[in-house]
């Protein structure tokens, strides 16, 4: 029997290829025993706390301490909900919640390419649609957060986008058989825009997305006098309208995205545009259908009268220029706004996600499809171009340039790339036709075969690289903490590791999410003691880590560069001495009852004024047989590294606390190295719980007042007194507080000696 080729193409086999090859890379991570990167253990360490109580309460207080974080201030409810109940489900059969939670965003990752794949075959043809879905499958900028363990909300915009796009194709589709009933289907992108505001605090992408579909297609539709597509570009309008209010709708019950009225972005551009909330309370979708929506329909009512004026197609193409030229001016010049916009939800130091995007953060995203896009260009031929192709410029066009502006748009911006490249290589492919015989086959094989294959080898290099940041020493260290603390202690770390915090040790840190300045100036010692006892901190974790993030930690506290030298190094020969590299710096240390130790790099070689050495018995300050620069030298011979510091980030709290702390400290947890927990000694209030009363216990009892507040779930402040209790050490929580959330105030006079925050029940 002859092999028939054109067969795979076919929905039926096409669908199971694709889901099978976008499963294979995106479920690779599911051999991982740690969830991937920071985000999703805070994530799951919500679910898991609302599920253990019983609801989707929304105060909680495992985390932003002392404070705690009301949850509808920072992602919509459909974001935790969603891999509780495919737990519910999954858990019938024995799966577990953490395997539920990691397989959630395959599960919509997976869904996205196919219903894009039912898109462009609507659009196009069963080729196409075939190309399409395989370079999204295939696309590690969609995988990056799509994949198994590593849970981020705008897999769900995107999934929402392409349930539009389907629905939009599939009301092209229908035309010649629905006729005007086919406007039915603007349904689908009203509710899929609507809905995605239930998962995302940022969902509002998917509006930009359909108004420039529905903008690009209105030029596309009057350039091409295909008049009855304007009509279709009115219906993806308007369904963007009823999303607005849909959206709205969620809002209000399932908690607003980050420019709703309940936000401080959203309160702060209410106050600098001049909106007012009102029947929309969101300030995106106020200026949507404020703005947005009238621009966009006086567009198509203007394009609808031109081409009922005039016929002539070289009319018809002066004025799409002049529109284009007129838009472009336009985005120019708001470029700068936009930016301005994005960059204001980030008030700190930029984060990886929000650099601009380089090359080869390009290339790790995109691999060999990003270098295909220019093919794109060939749907334009004028044989061949059609009026979805205008329609999915604008999809492209809001891509390219979001991923140019962050590089964390790389995933949102990956569907883009995917129709660019996948039509793209189609279209080269009808073009090779025209060869001859044997060159068309050659052409062919190239085109349709290995283009495919080496976008899907780059993939999987990049896949490749991918591991969880967090290892065994930092389970080992968080959990013991968890075990050893009071559930009312408060925990300084760097703020990458507060939601490993969160999830291990289920205690609140006081930076988690975003940079956080004050804890960079604490670790560098800018902040002194008075300031921990402030924010209630009861434990300080310092780290090997911490000294690889220094320069980051010095960028975020805003201190200039040149006052530190730190410089951290391997450990690559033990061999009668060690020998230590890294950078630009050798270090050569010969172990004695007093060590030989010479350090040469920038030209220079000289001997350090102190040397500290980390072995299975601790730190110990070791004698030197000479010194000839203000430098110092700490050896860790248990993990084989070395850090070179000078002076003044040798005096850093953070290299204090983790080579010789101070009487202020003291060492509860010590891995030889890699993690320290240190227990920071002050007036300590410690939440103790007996026969179902509260109790606060004083260590050190200082203090004379405690002033206690009481919390509605909601956040609304109902409970406030302060209670004396000098010379006491126990004082147990009255009746008369009222509240579900309790925190409180310890102090001594004005002095603020500890905080915390805790759930009454």
């Amino acid at each position: 029997m002859r092999f028939d080729a054109e067969r795979l193409f076919k929905p039926k086999f096409a669908l199971v290829i694709i889901t099978v090859i976008a499963l294979a890379f995106r479920m690779v991570t599911i051999r991982f025993k740690y969830l991937l990167g920071y985000d999703p253990y805070f994530h799951l360490a919500y679910i898991r706390a609302a599920l253990k109580a019983g609801e989707w309460f929304n105060f909680f207080t495992r985390a932003i301490g002392p404070w705690g974080l009301r949850m509808k201030l920072l992602h919509p409810l459909g974001l935790w909900m969603t891999p509780a109940y495919i737990y519910k489900f999954l858990g019938v059969f024995g799966v577990s919640l953490f395997n539920s939670f990691r397989i959630t965003p395959v599960i919509f990752g997976v869904l996205t390419i196919i219903f894009l794949y039912l898109a462009i075959l609507w659009l196009y043809g069963e080729k196409e649609a075939f190309f399409v879905s395989l370079f999204l499958a295939i696309s590690f900028g969609h995988i990056f957060r799509s994949m198994a363990g590593y849970y981020r909300g705008d897999n769900y915009m995107l999934f929402w986008y392409s349930v539009a796009l389907a629905g939009i194709a599939l009301a092209f589709h229908m035309k010649e058989r629905l006729g005007k009933k086919r406007f039915a289907l603007y349904l689908v992108p009203a509710l899929a825009s609507g809905l995605s505001a239930a998962f995302w605090q940022a969902y509002y992408p998917i509006f930009v997305f359909l108004f420039a579909n529905s903008i690009l297609l209105t030029l596309g539709a009057f350039l091409l006098g295909e008049e009855d597509k304007l009509a279709d570009s009115l219906g993806i309008l308007l369904s963007t309208a009823a999303g607005v209010l849909l959206a709205n709708k969620i809002g209000s019950s399932l908690g607003y995205g980050m420019t709703g009225e309940t936000r401080w972005l959203g309160k702060s551009l209410a106050k600098e545009l001049g909106l007012h909330f009102g029947v929309i309370n969101d300030a995106f979708l106020l200026l949507y259908m404020k703005y947005a929506v009238p621009l966009g329909l006086a567009l198509i009512l203007l394009l609808l009268l031109l081409i009922h004026l005039r016929k002539d197609p070289k009319f018809r193409i002066a004025v799409t220029l002049i529109l284009t030229v007129g838009g472009i001016a336009v985005a120019y010049h708001y470029y700068g706004v936009l930016n301005g916009a994005l960059n204001r939800i980030f008030t700190h130091a930029p984060i990886a996600e929000t650099q601009r995007t380089s090359w080869n953060d390009w290339w790790t995203a995109y691999g060999l499809s990003g270098l295909l896009i220019p093919l794109y260009v060939l749907c334009f031929r004028r044989d061949r171009v059609k009026s979805a192709d205008f329609m999915l410029l604008g999809l492209i066009m809001v891509s390219i340039y979001m991923i140019v502006t962050w590089t964390r748009f790389l995933f949102i911006g990956s569907m883009g790339i995917a129709v660019m490249a996948g039509l793209g290589i189609w279209e080269l492919y009808t073009l090779s036709k025209r060869l001859e015989a044997k060159k068309a086959l050659a052409a062919g094989v190239i085109i349709l075969l290995l283009l495919p294959i080496g976008a899907a080898f780059t993939s999987a290099q990049s896949l490749k690289g991918v591991k969880p940041l967090i290892n065994d020493h930092w389970v080992e260290a968080l959990t013991w903490l968890g075990n050893h603390s009071a559930e009312n202690d408060v925990v300084m770390t760097w703020w990458d590791y507060g939601h490993w915090v969160t999830y291990y040790s289920q205690r609140a840190p006081v930076a988690q999410g975003s940079p956080n300045a004050w804890v960079a100036k604490y670790y560098l010692g800018y902040v002194n003691e008075k300031g921990l006892m402030n924010l209630g901190v009861d434990y300080v974790i310092v780290s090997y880590y911490d000294f690889a993030k220094f320069w980051t930690i010095v960028e975020t506290a805003g201190i200039k560069r040149p006052d530190y030298f730190i410089n951290v190094m391997y450990l690559t020969s033990s061999v009668g001495s060690l020998v230590f590299q890294g950078g630009s710096y050798t270090a050569i240390a010969k172990p004695g009852k007093v060590w030989d130790v010479q350090v040469i790099g920038n030209g220079a070689a000289f001997s350090p004024a102190q040397l500290y050495v980390e072995d299975r018995k601790g730190v110990e300050k070791v004698p030197l047989a000479q010194s000839t620069a203000k430098a110092y030298l700490y050896i860790n011979i248990n993990y084989g590294y070395a850090v070179l510091m000078n002076e003044n980030a040798f005096n850093t709290t953070l290299a204090k606390l983790f080579i010789h702390p101070g009487k202020d400290y003291e060492t509860v947890y010590s891995d030889g190295g890699l993690i320290k927990i240190l227990r920071f000694k002050h007036p300590n209030v410690e939440v103790l719980r007996a026969n179902g009363t509260v109790v606060f216990h004083f260590e050190n009892a200082t203090g004379t007042t405690l002033t206690i507040y009481g919390f509605l779930d909601n956040g609304t402040l109902i409970f406030k007194k302060s209670y004396n209790v000098k010379d006491r050490e126990e004082f147990v929580l009255p009746e008369e507080v009222e509240g579900v959330v309790i925190r409180y105030t310890y102090l001594k006079g004005r002095t603020v000696l500890d905080r915390g925050v805790f759930r009454r029940g």
